[in-house]
């Protein structure tokens, strides 16, 4: 039997420098930062994606179904940042003064998404895409972007990919491009500077209320991935399911969800409004909830899902201290939302536990580390270096 097409996004997730810094450096060390970066990367892409294979200095990674456009950018930007947290984090703590350690800071990563068709073959005794839209994806990473952002990370999504996540490139700001790929032709495509995104991301004040100041603490352990629980709080398709609203709309100027996405909450004839005043995918988000109440004071709320064991996640609503003339009206909203958020989790619990997991069945193992010093602390100077 032929093999089955299935659509499907694909995204390349490429180190860039890493030739120049595999030459310049030694091996041992270099091999344990460009694993431990790529590990991050790739653990910040799934789901919605899942590996398909490492490539050298690329991760190939891919998705079937649909999946909502503000996620799908989300997840390629939030792996990206966390690189660069990561990055950060390692030369801010690291005392060695080897060459890799001190060139590390010359990395960098580029992302290429696009979207159509594959099959899956078995060759060599495992699975492998297939296709000319695999093809396609690899062809891509050779392109002039690199001249027009001068040398800038970025992500090139493909007009394909573009009207498969049914966004406006123009709205968002996005770069148009083109490319002219041997036997495929011009393909039109787009850009996002993830140095600009990076820059604006890390500059953004903070509003998270933390369990060390919250004045109430609604907590939930559901059996699911954090990315899976993440999608069913925040993507209002998904949000309906569960929760008890007649409607959920959303209002996101550029389409793109983030600080300053409104959320309409309809219950009969009231309205609750919800705007997102933090925004840190997928960790957490902060909202100001308007309620359709004369006198009502706005409630602070931060929505937060953390690692559990196992692969399990906690779902935590932390509502802000009120100022003491609010403290009674609070205290009565309070006990009803926690009636109903109750309620409403075990719906929501049943749904993400229910989700199959986005395939392990093609997934290897992060390249190994020589040490794995990077996982559990910062290199230091002396025997390692």
């Amino acid at each position: 039997m032929l093999p089955k097409a299935e659509a499907a996004y694909f995204a390349i997730a490429d180190i860039s420098g890493y030739t120049n810094f595999l030459a310049a450096v030694e091996l041992d060390h270099a091999q344990d930062i460009i694993a431990d970066f790529m590990d991050v990367v790739v653990k910040g892409l799934r789901p919605p994606f899942r590996l398909a294979k490492f490539e050298g200095d690329a991760a190939f990674v891919y998705s079937t179904g649909t999946i909502d456009g503000s996620l799908l950018q989300d997840a390629i930007e939030g792996a990206y940042f966390k690189f660069r947290r990561r990055l950060r984090d390692v030369r801010q703590a690291s005392t060695c003064e080897c060459k890799a350690c001190v060139a590390m800071g010359d990395l960098d990563f580029k992302f290429v998404v696009h979207h159509g068709e594959m099959v899956k073959q078995k060759m060599g005794g495992r699975e492998e895409l297939a296709g000319r839209d695999v093809i396609l994806v690899h062809r891509l990473l050779k392109n002039s972007v690199g001249e027009k952002l001068g040398g800038r990370a970025y992500a090139l999504y493909s007009d394909a990919a573009i009207r498969a996540m049914g966004v406006d490139p123009v709205a968002q700001g996005l770069i148009p491009h083109q490319e002219t790929i041997d036997i495929i032709g011009d393909v039109t495509l787009w850009v996002r500077d993830l140095e600009a995104a990076w820059q604006h991301d890390d500059a953004q004040t903070r509003m998270e209320v933390t369990r060390e100041d919250a004045y109430a603490i609604l907590e939930f352990d559901i059996a699911a991935p954090r990315q899976t629980v993440w999608e069913f709080i925040t993507v209002p398709g998904q949000w309906r399911k569960w929760w008890d609203a007649d409607d959920i709309i959303e209002e996101s100027g550029k389409g793109r969800r983030g600080v300053g996405t409104k959320n309409h909450c309809a219950h009969g004839n009231h309205t609750n409004v919800e705007e997102t005043l933090d925004w840190r995918p997928v960790d957490y988000f902060t909202v100001g909830i308007t309620l359709p109440v004369p006198g009502a004071p706005r409630i602070i709320m931060t929505r937060a899902v953390l690692d559990g064991p196992d692969g399990t996640s906690r779902f935590e609503l932390r509502i802000a201290k009120p100022k003491p003339k609010d403290r009674a009206f609070l205290d009565g909203a309070a006990a009803k939302f926690a009636e109903r958020m109750t309620q409403a989790v075990a719906g929501l619990r049943s749904m993400a536990e229910g989700r199959q997991p986005a395939g392990d069945v093609m997934e290897e193992p992060t390249p190994a580390r020589s040490s794995g010093r990077f996982l559990t602390e910062p290199v230091k100077s002396g025997a390692q270096g």
